[in-house]
């Protein structure tokens, strides 16, 4: 190998590592320039943003009473309401109960009523129908025994085929 190639290697070699410090450098300003940049702009939104997050913290702050309380207030509603309906239920239930007992009371009281009546209306059947039947047929008996006994007379009087018409029908 020649000799020049050893020397001209170690040359190309110093330049490049020459040009990679320059660029290192430029990279390193350039990220210390961006660093800057970015440290402005958080300490910028840190001055937006700080007294927004102050003022949310105060008003969580101001309503965490009111809500805790809100939901305190919901719960004994809650409570007091489920109390009401259980109450409401026993006493829809009791009525219930007594209506249908009372309907079944009612319904024994027709019962009896109703029985009563058919059984006085057979009694009376008995006791006074049948003395009026019994009467009623005895003044058809003395009806029918004047129409025969005056049939005779005229019989006697008419001629014999209406006397034998009378007894066909």
């Amino acid at each position: 190998m020649p000799n020049w190639v050893l020397p001209l290697f170690v040359i190309v070699a110093s330049i490049s590592l020459f040009i990679q410090m320059l660029i290192f450098g430029a990279m390193f300003m350039e990220f210390r320039r961006v660093s800057r940049r970015m440290e402005e702009i958080v300490d910028d939104l840190q001055r937006r943003v700080n007294p927004v997050i102050s003022r949310l913290q105060m008003l969580v702050e101001e309503a965490q009473p009111r809500i805790s309380s809100m939901i305190s207030d919901a719960a004994e509603i809650t409570h007091v309401a489920r109390s009401q309906v259980q109450r409401v239920d026993r006493m829809v239930t009791e009525a219930v109960d007594r209506l249908r007992m009372q309907l079944v009371h009612a319904d024994q009281i027709l019962t009896g009523a109703l029985e009563t009546v058919e059984e006085t209306g057979a009694r009376i059947r008995s006791s006074v129908w049948r003395p009026v039947q019994s009467f009623s047929a005895l003044v058809r008996g003395i009806q029918t025994g004047l129409e025969f006994y005056r049939g005779r007379r005229r019989r006697a009087d008419g001629p014999r085929e209406e006397q034998d018409e009378e007894l066909f029908i």
